[in-house]
């Protein structure tokens, strides 16, 4: 009995020990004063556009209004995050958030306003969005250790479901006595609380000796890497089905409440508490969860339990065994977003992990705002009811993709640069001379010929992603025992750039091929630029350079 209170005291230990960082004490309660901002609006905004629009797919689109824009311009914002401050970044979401509901709130205040001017602030209030999540996801790992980052990702998650739990009730409350204006002067209100915290703490990410990328070649770089990243692309398709499948929930939610169970803004609110609720409790036993099982199972278990509350929700007239279902669902959804949000992370390096979260966050978000539209499509031409069965369904067969695109197991790893030495050269290069052949001789023995291969495939995968290119490795007919790996760069400053995003874990299949080979002087490499014959150049210029080591 004393092992088991032991282990729920370490869990509990770890799972709020980011909170000792100040910095990110004060960031996460203002995230929740504002999270708390956030759904008010969000209440407000659903039952205003269910009590001025009689059509059920103008009611939906309210959810697509602040995710489509995080799916359009998540990328870019990536980008910046990775090559700018983040915290500058986070500044500037959170203005054009509030922004958009000082507006809001003036214009409902003069009684100016029809159902698209309303999509139209809550699409520019997902724009800010956009920008906030990717760059404050991404600060974690450069406010705290690595180690705290899963408990950091579950705390975030944990902090906006404890809000939901009461939130959206209280949201109803506040409509329901006081109007949607109220509520949308108190969203404001939060909205600065955590533009004037973000302005008091300072962080700082880990600085680059190269200049910034442009805004092209960091998009560029940042696809590539999540591409050819089948860990990262296994997560970021599993969260796109299961928004697409699930968002059913909560876009057809004022409906439920308005048509199915006859209530006004007070029963939505304590819908979308009852989701909060199971959110919340996930998300507090969330270590212990992926203690018990894998996050591949848990994903699984979390779409057939989102699927079983979308049933319950197209039969039941309760208002009770609808909030009971809710809870189910609330949990499904931090529990696979959770999962997955830690997936992306651990496994990415710090250069990029802006750029991954945001095409997972603009994935995701294009899943839930197709999501939106389709099945409130479905209930405007069909029926309420059958909406929510089919999306039961979807999320049965999204449970079994499992099979496919399975999602690994979270491992401790270096993502860390390593430091890089920019090798002497004889000619004077400028940043964008190029483009750069990099050759690289291995001495193989017959006998390691299979193994040296299978490292190969590996070693094209992790050089690739760092931005090699036309990569190959050839055997030399009069020496079979001879390998030459070949690849380019762009430019000079593009071959700079792959070497110092190498990390130890990829550095690790270096000193795995050095065992197979052969020679007593390890693996040369050579240097070279490549260079037109055709063209008129001067002769320094036409000269390629040739570097051995």
């Amino acid at each position: 009995m004393s092992r088991v209170t032991r282990g729920d005291a370490a869990v509990s230990s770890a799972t709020f020990a980011p909170l000792e960082n100040s910095t990110f004490r004060s960031i996460w309660i203002a995230a929740q004063l504002s999270s708390f901002g956030w759904l008010l609006q969000t209440v407000a905004v659903g039952w205003l556009m269910a009590t001025i629009s009689s059509s059920d797919v103008m009611v939906a689109l309210v959810q697509t209004s602040t995710t489509l824009p995080v799916f359009i311009l998540s990328i870019f914002a990536g980008a910046i995050a990775d090559n700018f401050s983040r915290r500058n970044v986070m500044t500037m979401g959170w203005c054009v958030i509030a922004l958009s509901s000082t507006m809001l709130t003036a214009l409902v205040g003069l009684g100016f306003y029809n159902p698209w001017m309303i999509l139209a602030f809550s699409c520019l209030a997902g724009c800010g969005a956009a920008f906030t999540d990717p760059a404050w996801h991404a600060s974690v790992g450069d406010i705290l250790r690595k180690r705290e980052v899963p408990a950091a990702v579950t705390l975030i998650s944990v902090g906006y479901n404890a809000v939901r739990s009461i939130g959206p009730a209280l949201g109803g409350v506040v409509v329901a006595s006081f109007g949607a204006l109220t509520a949308f002067a108190v969203a404001t209100l939060t909205y600065l609380v955590m533009l004037w915290v973000i302005g008091r703490y300072k962080w700082a990410g880990r600085p680059s000796p190269l200049p910034r990328e442009s805004l092209t070649t960091a998009v560029y770089d940042g696809t590539r890497f999540t591409a050819l990243s089948a860990e990262i692309m296994a997560a970021i398709a599993r969260g796109a089905l299961f928004g697409l499948a699930s968002i059913s929930i909560l876009a057809l939610l004022p409906l439920i409440a308005r048509d199915q169970l006859g209530g006004g803004p007070i029963d939505y609110g304590i819908l979308m508490a009852g989701f909060g609720t199971g959110a919340l409790c996930a998300g507090l036993s969330n270590n212990l969860l992926r203690r018990s099982l894998s996050q591949e199972r848990l994903t699984t278990l979390a779409c057939i339990a989102a699927a079983g509350c979308c049933l319950a929700l197209a039969f039941t007239p309760s208002l009770a065994v609808a909030s009971v279902a809710l809870t189910l669902g609330g949990a499904a959804w931090v529990v696979t977003w959770t999962g997955l949000d830690v997936s992306v992370q651990l496994s990415s390096p710090r250069w990029v992990v802006g750029r991954t979260l945001s095409i997972h966050y603009a994935l995701c978000s294009g899943g839930l705002a197709a999501g939106s539209w389709i099945w409130g499509a479905v209930a405007e031409n069909y029926s309420l009811a059958l909406a929510l069965e089919s999306s039961s369904g979807a999320l049965l067969l999204v449970a079994g993709t499992g099979l496919l695109l399975p999602i690994r197991e979270w491992k401790e790893a270096d993502q860390d640069p390593l430091g890089f030495e920019t090798p002497a050269i004889a000619l004077e290069l400028k940043p964008r001379s190029g483009p750069i052949v990099v050759k690289i001789e291995y001495s193989i023995p017959e006998p390691n010929v299979d193994t040296f291969l299978d490292l190969m495939r590996e070693r094209r995968r992790v050089q690739r992603r760092v931005g090699a290119r036309h990569w190959n490795i050839q055997r030399d007919l009069r020496e079979p025992s001879l390998w030459t790996e070949t690849f380019r760069t762009p430019t000079w400053m593009d071959y700079l750039r792959l070497n110092h995003r190498l990390t130890a874990t990829d550095k690790e299949l270096d000193h795995r091929l050095l065992e197979l080979h052969a020679g007593e002087l390890p693996p040369c490499t050579s240097l070279l630029i490549e260079r037109p014959t055709g063209a008129t150049r001067r002769r320094h210029e036409s000269t390629g350079f040739f570097f051995r080591r």
